[in-house]
């Protein structure tokens, strides 16, 4: 153990990747392809993904949400580890990105276990409270526009049970929440979630520095 972080320099990055990492052909290949994409740093990482994939596991969790889909990296990790029966409702507006994601679901093999849902999120989290699902989903992912995210949480706390997981991503802002010189929307907005989070007693928290920040919420 140690009271401090160990700094990721370039050079461990790719070591701990090399070391860990057991990415499938089909999120590879979408990697690769999507990595000069103008819109590439909305992808997740690899590291994250796999982490994410564990968790899930961990978790036991059959029924999952994820806000904010892209190329559906994420959800082809978390939908490799259900079991069967098992769902990822995925949320998302984009049709173009969302087309690219039903290819990667297709080339893993998951296409069964993810639903996509083509519409603004907090529209689909409301028709699914409305339909009566608050408290049936084990595990939710939040990876979509800042400016929700206290909208989405608050909502996919509803959904989830007791004991259930939310993982929340980019809550480090590129290192931006302690530049006391940074004061654009989407800073101040994951500053105020951060602390929001950090004051919320209904549930037990952890933020991992991988990738760009991963905050971890489950649910008391």
């Amino acid at each position: 153990m140690s009271r401090t972080h160990t700094e990721v320099t370039n050079a461990l990055a790719q070591y701990m990747r090399a070391i860990t990492l057991r990415e499938p052909a089909a999120l590879r290949k979408l990697r690769e392809e999507s990595e000069d994409h103008p819109r590439a740093s909305m992808q997740t990482a690899p590291e994250q993904g796999q982490l994410l994939h564990l968790l899930a596991r961990v978790t036991g969790a059959r029924k999952t949400l994820e806000v904010g889909v892209f190329m559906g990296y994420s959800s082809t990790w978390v939908a490799l580890a259900l079991p069967p029966g098992g769902k990822v409702i995925a949320c998302d507006l984009n049709e173009e990105y969302t087309a690219r994601a039903r290819q990667t679901w297709a080339e893993a093999g998951v296409t069964d276990r993810v639903e996509l849902r083509l519409a603004p999120a907090l529209q689909s989290l409301d028709a699914m409270i409305a339909a009566g699902e608050s408290s049936t989903f084990d595990f939710a992912f939040i990876d979509a526009d800042k400016a929700n995210y206290p909208n989405y949480y608050e909502r996919a706390l509803t959904l989830i049970r007791t004991g259930g997981l939310i993982v929340v991503d980019n809550v480090l802002w590129d290192g931006e929440v302690v530049n006391p010189e940074n004061h654009d929307p989407d800073t101040e907005i994951i500053r105020a979630f951060n602390q929001k989070l950090h004051a919320d007693e209904r549930v037990a928290l952890s933020l991992i520095p991988l990738g760009d920040g991963l905050t971890l919420a489950c649910k008391l």
